[in-house]
């Protein structure tokens, strides 16, 4: 991704809407390639975006949740990591587990993200990422007597992964003109404060090695039924070229639930790696009711938000930015 390709021409803020406007590449451009080239990448992410199959990727929602709640420790942690594992292997060009422990007063957790990498095994790397733990207490349920009950995070954790796992099987079909790094990271959502949250995330941005991507996109709470997903201020206030492009992808395709206007500062796991540098977006849905509830249930959400969100990743994948 080359992001001197965009230029901000204009950001203003006014009556709580946020404009961003588009530019053509520069004509030395390092994406520059011959109309045939572009239009056989072009032809690509289209059957790329065909192959994609919300119902498939609904499916593997549902999978999760039959687990039960996720939270590490748990025996639903163990048999979600070998389902999530096992997946990813059929597909990918290699897979690995990234084992970390994680002492939280007198217990120690052991905690794994789930690595797979896709198309080339070198050159310009695009990180895809979700969280695949799910929160062990419903703080936010409006009954106090459930507020320590695990939830079962069927959009908070399961709907990322979901179109993780079924683009890891497009990628398989129609192997990416870019290097592609799927991580599924653990530990997103286990501590009653942020300074026991995103332990997974921190851990990975400490330990990249080969995984290190050029730029790279996070999927977080993208199953809502009714689906917004504004831009996310620490994604545009680190990087807002870049977080325009992908926006503007957005609008470019049609898919309405990307809104051109600012939405809330997220603490999530894109913040580890923003700080080492890597340009991330968060797309998320924040304006969910049962976020940290025990209602966060597979009724709430909907394969046709899964698909809008794979629609844009798959183009980003495929086209380039």
């Amino acid at each position: 991704m080359n992001v001197q390709r965009y230029l901000l021409l204009l950001t203003y803020l006014c009556c709580g809407v946020l404009s961003i406007a588009y530019a053509e590449p520069d004509s030395d451009s390092r994406d520059v390639q011959p109309k045939e080239a572009r239009h056989a990448r072009v032809g690509t992410a289209r059957e790329a975006n065909v192959t994609f199959s919300a119902q498939r990727a609904f499916a593997m929602l549902e999978k999760q949740c039959e687990f039960g709640p996720r939270p590490p420790g748990s025996a639903a942690h163990r048999e979600t990591q070998n389902y999530l594992f096992t997946e990813l292997q059929k597909y990918a060009n290699s897979a690995a587990l990234q084992p970390l422990e994680y002492k939280v007063g007198t217990e120690t957790l052991h905690l794994n993200n789930i690595l797979a990498e896709f198309g080339p095994m070198s050159g310009e790397t695009v990180l895809l990422a979700a969280h695949w733990d799910t929160r062990p207490i419903a703080d936010h349920d409006p009954k106090p007597e459930n507020r320590e009950t695990p939830i079962l995070g069927a959009n908070d954790g399961a709907s990322g992964v979901a179109v993780l796992l079924e683009l890891a099987r497009v990628f398989k079909t129609h192997p990416p003109p870019r290097r592609v790094v799927i991580v599924l990271f653990d530990g997103e959502d286990y501590g009653k404060t942020a300074d026991d949250m995103f332990i997974g995330s921190r851990f990975f941005a400490r330990n990249l090695g080969k995984w290190k991507p050029d730029y790279g996109i996070l999927l977080d709470m993208v199953g809502d039924k009714n689906l917004t997903l504004p831009i996310e201020a620490n994604s545009w206030n680190a990087n807002r070229a870049f977080t325009a492009a992908i926006w503007n992808r957005a609008a470019a395709l049609g898919l309405a639930p990307f809104q051109q206007r600012l939405g809330p500062a997220i603490m999530d796991d894109h913040v580890p790696l923003i700080k080492v540098g890597i340009p991330m977006v968060d797309i998320i849905d924040f304006d969910y009711p049962y976020w940290h509830t025990i209602e966060d249930t597979v009724d709430k959400c909907s394969p046709k938000s899964l698909e809008v969100v794979a629609t844009l990743v798959i183009s980003v994948v495929y086209d380039g930015l």
